[in-house]
């Protein structure tokens, strides 16, 4: 930069008695103040290189690029804001200004702010954030764990004005009112709002410790409305990953809008697009709740059926057995009854007429014991297994005070009121009588 040579207090070669001869503080002032005035602000682009930090926070790094290097120094006060951790071979945009180290006449540029070029700072800091974490395994699915169905007990992390709780208790008013909801209020944007979030998490799971179980926070939602990456920056922390990723209570991220995507989503044990979304995945609806109910209940009935009927088939084998082993009994005792008869036909003496007799009576003595003995252990059998079938059948339910529907004149059993209209006859099957009805509404 040219420059009036009286300005630097040189003189004229002619003027030997009055030239100036300079210290080397002298020359190093000067130079630092012409340098300070002319790059006072400035932009400099380049890569980053030979990192050091000292332990009050100072970082010290060059600037290169192919033929030149720049030495720059980021104080504190200007490290501790960046997002993005700055690493060797990363190409970045400074901004500051120039000026000189005296102790050794080095110029450096005193960094105040550094861009990643070509990319956010926010966004680096994400990425880098991410891949750490990933590494790590917060985000592997072995570690997430199953939200509860149906929960009795709620927590809320977000703001206790924003539009999250609102959206939430909409919801969940829409499904189950007697859900219980507990709310911990923190910022979810700015200064000191990832303490707060991360700090409500681990309240949370110390006011879980020693309670009993129905009285035990089952479930966390974790989360805000949408806004800008900045806006949602604090979900993008890493104290906040780590509360979640530590939480022993299941998480739920609902941080912005369906393409809104944080770190806390990675992390948490489900991911909602949006608040109103995370309430509808944590509580079901009672009209599918019913649905299911009536899922169940066919299921069951077809169940007791296929067992009445198999109990049916049981006992008319058992039966049909029985009879064939009585009348194998009786033949066999006819068969010998008959050889006995042969044999006193064949000796006729009275004597031997009236052993045999006396045999023959005695044969049949034994054999109506026997028959009489077995009829009473079929007959046992068969009552019982007549009993079992009896405990499952439908009509011993009515002495618990439930009674059947038939349609008339059909006698169809009525299982769902859309098969009657206004005028229909109806007879009620109680467990003592009946009642014979006319309908005159149907809902």
């Amino acid at each position: 930069m040219p420059k009036d040579t009286t300005d630097l207090n040189f003189a004229p070669q002619d003027q030997k008695s009055e030239k100036h001869i300079y210290t080397v503080s002298e020359l190093t002032q000067d130079v630092k103040l012409i340098l300070e005035s002319a790059f006072a602000e400035i932009w400099v682009e380049g890569e980053v290189s030979g990192i050091s930090r000292i332990p009050t926070g100072t970082v010290f790094f060059n600037l290169k690029d192919n033929a030149s290097i720049l030495k720059c120094v980021i104080f504190p006060s200007s490290a501790e804001a960046l997002k993005f951790e700055l690493k060797d071979g990363l190409k970045v945009i400074c901004s500051g200004r120039i000026s000189v180290y005296e102790k050794q006449g080095n110029y450096q540029l005193y960094v105040q702010k550094i861009e990643p070029k070509g990319i956010g700072s926010l966004q680096l800091a994400l990425e880098q954030l991410k891949a750490k974490l990933e590494k790590e395994g917060l985000f592997a699915l072995e570690h997430k764990k199953p939200i509860p169905y149906l929960p009795s007990r709620i927590g809320l992390v977000t703001s206790a004005q924003g539009a999250a709780i609102k959206d939430i208790l909409k919801v969940l008013d829409t499904r189950f009112k007697d859900v219980h909801i507990i709310l911990n209020p923190v910022r979810v944007q700015g200064e000191g709002a990832k303490e707060e979030i991360a700090q409500a998490i681990r309240d949370f799971n110390l006011y879980n410790q020693g309670l009993a179980k129905d009285r035990k926070i089952e479930v966390l939602i974790v989360g805000r409305g949408g806004g800008s990456i900045e806006d949602l920056w604090a979900f993008n922390e890493e104290i906040v990953a780590r509360a979640i990723y530590s939480s022993k209570i299941p998480v739920i991220s609902a941080v912005g809008h369906e393409r809104d995507w944080t770190i806390a989503d990675l992390v948490a044990d489900l991911r909602a697009p949006t608040p109103s979304i995370a309430a509808e995945k944590v509580i079901p609806k009672k009209e599918e709740l019913r649905e299911r109910l009536k899922e169940l209940t066919h299921d069951l009935q077809r169940e007791f059926s296929d067992a009445a009927r198999n109990f049916q088939e049981t006992i008319d084998d058992f039966a049909y057995r029985m009879n064939l082993s009585l009348q194998h009994v009786l033949q066999l005792n006819s068969e010998r009854m008959n050889t006995a008869l042969k044999k006193l036909v064949l000796l006729n003496p009275a004597a031997v007429i009236k052993q045999h007799r006396i045999k023959i009576a005695d044969l049949t003595r034994q054999i109506e014991v026997r028959a009489g003995h077995f009829i009473q252990l079929q007959e046992a059998h068969f009552l019982k297994a007549a009993g079992q079938l009896s405990s499952l059948s439908p009509l011993n339910i009515l002495g618990r005070g439930y009674s059947i529907t038939f349609g008339l004149p059909t006698g169809r059993v009525i299982k769902d009121a859309g098969q009657l209209k206004v005028g229909d006859n109806i007879r009620t099957r109680l467990d003592k009588g009946e009642i014979l009805s006319e309908i005159t509404e149907v809902n």
